[in-house]
């Protein structure tokens, strides 16, 4: 879409050359014309934000403020000179007017070119889908990346059934490394819309960005992604290193999932928000808390998030059944002995259903011994997709195309591979949370 509005900006700032040098070369003229030009860009950019079919509309505001400030100028232009501007305009002023405009508004595109018209894939189940959010505070725990004193806090989106009543099942979902809550937003849509609330958190400076109670913006920790890049990035690092950089990771993420689970718990059985809770809509928390079935609870996550589902379905006895979506087994490996992995040999407890994109079982890395994870678990189900990429289990690739090919994208429909990957989920969720129907899903695809 921003490919297209370019072209028509970019003809109407040539059409303006033309006309110039053609039929009106007079300065006040061109001052007329471009005043004119300016204004139709504006009103054509403010026309495509307010259309209600074009979702994530902030891809075309900073466009729309370049815009508006080009109208503004060039009608202020218009008006102080249009009865002093005298003779010709000159062609090389209007050529590189015209050069310029077409580069300040491609770099105001930008945000278009990189994320598409994307607003979620099409929900099967009976519920509208409401959303609130929170920010908790641990008072147990000091922020460690923070030289403030601060405690750790964790940002909680909720996704639920809106105006339903009764009690649904309650499911978690943690992001991956250098993730964002949103990574997987048509699966919570879709588990919602089908009688679930799914609070999908944050893990801040492991996370993408997020946002702080003083509402300041927490971008990742460049030591975490500088530390991530090394241990992913090649056969040259050895299982020793790999075990003692990631453990701190986990360590951080289990805290983090293991806090949110206990301070919803509470919650919902005091039918009040304690002082951990941060919302501008406690009202609304309080509803969807109501609504919380927190006797059954499902676990998932993508990438690190996966390894961080699974290591709580190992910890705690409150988690029914969990998912991971292309991740690792990380908390499965209990030490390196003589270089090589030693994986907890008691079965997994909970039903585990993981998601794989073929390489994570073929290649038999450190972080991937979940062919031998899964045959291990008391009732462990393996899907792989094998043309999938690692991105593909979430829906990067369809929110940006452009990221999705950069941090892993297969060759595979990603639209079709995640409407797979939800219509499976769902069926585990509702098979081992609400004793509802069967389990007949293929091992791969």
């Amino acid at each position: 879409m921003g490919l297209i509005f370019l072209i028509i900006f970019a003809l109407a700032e040539i059409a303006l050359v033309v006309l110039t040098f053609t039929r009106f070369g007079e300065k006040a003229a061109w001052l007329k014309n471009r005043a004119v030009i300016r204004t139709a860009e504006a009103a054509l950019m403010l026309g495509i934000i307010l259309v209600p079919a074009t979702n994530l509309k902030w891809r075309f505001f900073f466009a729309m403020g370049i815009l508006a400030v080009r109208f503004l100028f060039a009608g202020i232009m218009w008006l102080i000179k249009r009865n002093k501007a005298t003779g010709k305009k000159k062609k090389a002023g209007s050529v590189v007017d015209c050069i310029v405009s077409i580069m300040l508004i491609a770099f105001a595109l930008v945000p278009s070119f990189i994320f598409a018209n994307y607003g979620g894939l099409p929900t099967t189940g009976e519920f509208n889908v409401g959303t609130t959010d929170a920010i908790l505070v641990d008072e147990s725990r000091p922020d460690t990346f923070e030289n403030d004193g601060s405690f750790r806090e964790v940002p909680v989106h909720f996704f639920y059934p809106e105006n339903a009543e009764g009690s649904f099942p309650l499911v978690v979902f943690s992001h991956g490394a250098f993730g964002y809550y949103q990574s997987n937003f048509s699966t919570y849509r879709e588990l919602a819309s089908n009688g679930y609330v799914v609070v999908a958190l944050d893990h801040p400076h492991h996370a993408f960005f997020t946002k702080d109670t003083d509402g300041k913006i927490i971008t990742v920790d460049q030591d975490f992604i500088n530390e991530a890049m090394v241990i992913g990035g090649g056969d040259d690092v050895s299982n020793e290193e790999v075990y003692e950089g990631t453990k701190s990771w986990m360590e951080l993420r289990i805290a983090d999932g293991n806090f949110v689970l206990d301070t919803i718990e509470a919650a919902k059985k005091s039918g009040t928000l304690g002082t951990a809770w941060h919302s501008e809509n406690s009202d609304a928390v309080l509803n969807v808390l109501a609504m919380t079935d927190t006797d059954k609870i499902g676990c998932m996550g993508h990438s690190l998030g996966g390894a961080t589902g699974i290591a709580l379905g190992r910890e705690r006895d409150d988690i029914d059944a969990v998912i991971d979506f292309d991740g690792t087994v990380l908390g499965e490996v209990v030490e390196i002995k003589n270089g090589k992995c030693v994986p907890n040999d008691t079965p997994y407890p909970v039903p585990v259903l993981v998601f794989s994109n073929g390489e994570n079982v073929e290649e038999g890395a450190y972080v991937n011994i979940t062919g031998d994870f899964v045959n291990n678990a008391k009732d462990g189900k393996l899907v792989t997709f094998k043309h999938a990429g690692h991105m593909d289990f979430t829906d990067l690739p369809l929110l940006s195309p452009f990221l999705g090919s950069m941090l892993g994208h297969g060759n595979i429909d990603t639209k079709e591979c995640m409407t797979k990957t939800n219509e499976i989920t769902l069926e585990w969720l509702n098979y081992y949370l609400k004793n509802e129907g069967t389990l007949d899903f293929q091992a791969q695809y």
